[in-house]
């Protein structure tokens, strides 16, 4: 993979770097999406050490959806059903060399009017380490919900696909 980084770092994402998401005890849990790395790969993006944001969002962050989020990327309508995860990873510089680290957490956004009315239809969820137990959520409401609304054109979701 050859990566080209021009002055400001390209920074994607179905999550805002730095975004301290937590979740209300009225919405129900987001189940961890197994096998997401199966998914259709959405997009990656790379923030380095020359970003203002690097210290709590520096590294690499990989976006990918299931099939019905891949129908919304496509439509700009998110289906019921649409999951998007983004796995951000800590990026080391080894002489310009760009490689994958530790990964920092796993960010997931799941459609559901039904069950996640209150937020919008998009349950939110960030599990820390990408660790399935160590959710980080506790009022999407207020802050992952607030951050989203402003991509109402596209129903919430920061990311494009790249064809």
């Amino acid at each position: 993979m050859r990566l080209v980084l021009a002055g400001t770092l390209l920074v994607l994402i179905g999550t805002v770097a730095g975004h301290v998401s937590t979740q209300t005890g009225n919405s129900p849990a987001v189940p961890y999406p197994d096998g997401y790395r199966t998914w259709v790969h959405i997009k990656t993006g790379l923030v380095s050490a020359k970003h203002p944001d690097f210290a709590q969002s520096g590294g690499f962050r990989h976006i990918y959806a299931n099939p019905a989020a891949v129908t919304g990327y496509r439509t700009g309508a998110f289906p019921d059903g649409s999951i998007i995860v983004v796995d951000w990873l800590e990026g080391q510089d080894t002489n310009g060399s760009f490689t994958e680290a530790t990964r920092l957490r796993i960010d997931v956004m799941a459609k559901d009017q039904n069950r996640y009315a209150a937020t919008k239809g998009w349950g939110f969820e960030r599990f820390d380490g990408g660790r399935q137990s160590a959710r980080m959520v506790t009022a999407a409401d207020s802050q992952c919900v607030a951050c989203h609304s402003g991509s109402k054109a596209t129903d919430m979701v920061f990311s494009k696909f790249r064809e």
